[in-house]
């Protein structure tokens, strides 16, 4: 029976373990995408805009995912996509798709050599829950770095909205990512074990 409690606590711990190197995963994934587009973000929107929230867009375009772009004038509106990253000039901004892939297969590969992962089914369960702490920042920061503008001009509302594709930022970017990625990572660190 002590074995069992044991068992299920050591569970427990791993999976929390887990689930907080993907929340660690996606902050240092967004650090290094202001490292390296902090200057053309700054360039790239209006005064009404706070650059994280750009710099959060160019962080779920390296995930392949688009930003969408609404607008209405009286009745009539529209939307459209767009990715900032696809675009961008910068000089780092082709190395911005490599930075998900390369943090969580790290990430999957420190998770696996901490847990001591000696074959592909430990890695597998030990690279999988990244995607817990993964995508709860990534669905959060979709909803939170979305920026809303609102204006009323002789009589006719005018009204903008521009932020992360919501379904996508969840579903590609913070669970699709992480379960492929950061399970290669702990794979990997099984293979040469």
């Amino acid at each position: 029976m002590a074995t069992s409690v044991q068992t299920d606590q050591s569970s427990r711990t791993e999976l929390a373990a887990s689930a907080g190197l993907g929340v660690i995963a996606a902050a240092v994934g967004y650090l290094l995408t202001a490292l390296l587009m902090s200057g053309e973000a700054r360039d790239a929107v209006m005064a009404e805009v706070s650059e994280w929230k750009v710099l959060f867009w160019y962080f779920a375009n390296a995930h392949m995912v688009d930003t969408e772009v609404s607008g209405s004038i009286g009745g009539f509106g529209g939307v459209d996509s767009v990715n900032f990253l696809a675009q961008s000039n910068a000089a780092g901004a082709g190395l911005l798709y490599l930075v998900p892939p390369l943090v969580l297969v790290g990430v999957g590969a420190l998770l696996a050599h901490r847990l001591d992962v000696q074959d592909v089914g430990e890695a597998v369960f030990a690279g999988a829950p990244v995607a817990l702490g993964y995508v709860l920042v990534l669905g959060i920061g979709a909803f939170v770095s979305r920026a809303t503008m609102e204006a009323s001009m002789i009589g006719v509302d005018v009204s903008s909205s521009i932020g992360p594709q919501l379904l996508p930022a969840i579903l590609l970017a913070g669970l699709v990512y992480p379960l492929v990625f950061a399970t290669v990572g702990a794979i990997l660190v099984a293979v040469v074990r």
